[in-house]
């Protein structure tokens, strides 16, 4: 009998070390962890969309809006371009929606 104690014992503490790592992972995606990318992604809404894609696409003279964040760690908005061959740019506009730069 006493092994069969020491067995589950031993069962009890990896389903436990098992369970605190599963909610740690949980945590993490829920955005409990490090800040990421789900915690900055504000999308560019309204007439403030309209001009930081007309001031992007004049920044890069070509392509289409495929995305844009707003609150960017790199500028205040960012507006992401699909160019025509098919590569993607990132134009990081200031409040005024004045080019920062293309990445």
């Amino acid at each position: 009998m006493q092994k069969k104690r020491l067995t589950l014992g031993l069962a009890g503490c990896i389903l436990a070390g098992g369970l605190a790592v599963a909610g740690s992972g949980i945590a993490n995606a829920a955005g409990a962890g490090d800040a990421g990318p789900a915690e900055h992604d504000t999308a560019i809404s309204g007439s403030a969309l309209e001009t930081a894609s007309k001031a992007a696409l004049a920044a890069t003279g070509q392509g289409r809006v495929t995305d844009s964040e707003v609150g960017d760690e790199e500028s205040y908005y960012e507006v992401e371009v699909t160019l025509d061959d098919g590569s993607e740019v990132d134009v990081q506009l200031d409040q005024g929606f004045q080019l920062v730069e293309i990445n």
